[in-house]
């Protein structure tokens, strides 16, 4: 059996790789049978609501890709002839947050992390990493306490661009091994906001699965992902465990439903707004990456009239590139 030491010297020597989100993805014809409406608002969120005369900070509001490395991108909000190494440096200019998808197939160390800190210095820009596959999907969330460290001793440079990290667990993950998984998360630092994000059907089929789920994550003042996919109504579940909420939007590359999705979307954020909600984070992931921006565009633009907000949205090179 591979220990944790072995498991960290195979971990750190491999490249990152491409990862589309492919889970709950269905076919564009099956897309017109999908009711894509967003459940009620659970009554247990009540408890992050803050009046307006108790808050000393509007939302903060960011929104972004799982990754800045999109080749598609030069030429519209790239600038043409943009080279992979400076499209860091140009991505904040576009996005206020990055999913940071690459620290889930390597652990990166601290000096690595801090020279792409440095690429957004000065900016209001979050990286979100995501806590690395050989953790979350093979550990079995045991022994796995030195690949935590280092992952940790790694993101830690990212200083005050490091925003929420999230711990995404294998679709096969069900509640039978939560007793492992929650001594997992205790053991879990308490300066860091974490969200974790269930797939395994049994987390939502069981009343009281989730609300032993949402219990512990409430306690341990961790997020809860919500996961909004054609093919998974049930991730799409709106319970807020911390004043701070965490989305991921699997839209259908600018399909008309990605806009209707958007509107519904769009109201949900403005009500937790004027409820006063910390801040949200909204990621698009598309499988023709190119079509991300004009999403992001018609949703800020639409967000910040409705909220009063400046959230950023992308800057398209040319006009007639948008749509």
């Amino acid at each position: 059996m591979l220990t944790a030491t072995h498991y960290y010297k195979i971990f750190i020597d491999t490249p990152p790789k491409t990862c589309f989100m492919e889970f709950g993805r269905v076919t564009e014809a099956e897309l017109a049978d999908v009711d894509f409406s967003l459940p009620a608002e659970p009554d247990s969120n009540k408890v992050f609501y803050t009046p307006n005369n108790n808050r000393l900070h509007k939302t903060a509001v960011y929104f972004g890709c799982p990754r800045w490395g999109t080749k598609d991108w030069v030429g519209k909000i790239y600038p043409t002839g943009t080279k992979e190494a400076n499209f860091l440096n140009n991505y904040p200019n576009h996005f206020g947050a990055v999913e940071l998808n690459a620290t889930h197939y390597k652990i990166h160390t601290a000096a690595e992390i801090k020279r792409w800190a440095e690429k957004v210095g000065g900016r209001q820009f979050k990286f979100c990493p995501k806590i690395p596959q050989l953790i979350s999907h093979y550990s079995g969330f045991r022994n796995a306490d030195q690949l935590t460290t280092a992952f940790l001793e790694g993101i830690m440079a990212f200083e005050n661009h490091l925003g929420p990290v999230f711990l995404q667990l294998s679709d096969k993950y069900s509640p039978a091994g939560r007793d492992v998984l929650f001594k997992y998360l205790q053991s879990l630092p308490t300066d860091v906001q974490f969200f974790l994000e269930v797939r395994h059907q049994d987390w939502f089929g069981d009343k009281m699965v989730i609300n032993e789920l949402l219990h512990t994550l409430r306690a341990l003042n961790m997020g809860f992902v919500i996961t909004d996919t054609a093919g998974r109504r049930d991730c799409a579940h709106l319970h807020l465990t911390t004043p701070k909420v965490f989305i991921r939007f699997v839209g259908n590359n600018l399909h008309k439903s990605d806009y209707l999705r958007a509107d519904d979307w769009i109201n949900r954020i403005k009500f937790w707004v004027n409820n006063g909600i910390e801040e949200i984070y909204f990621f698009i992931h598309m499988q023709n990456e190119a079509t991300s921006p004009p999403l992001t565009v018609y949703m800020v633009e639409k967000l910040n009239v409705a909220c009063g907000l400046k959230v950023i949205k992308p800057i398209f090179e040319t006009k007639g590139l948008l749509f």
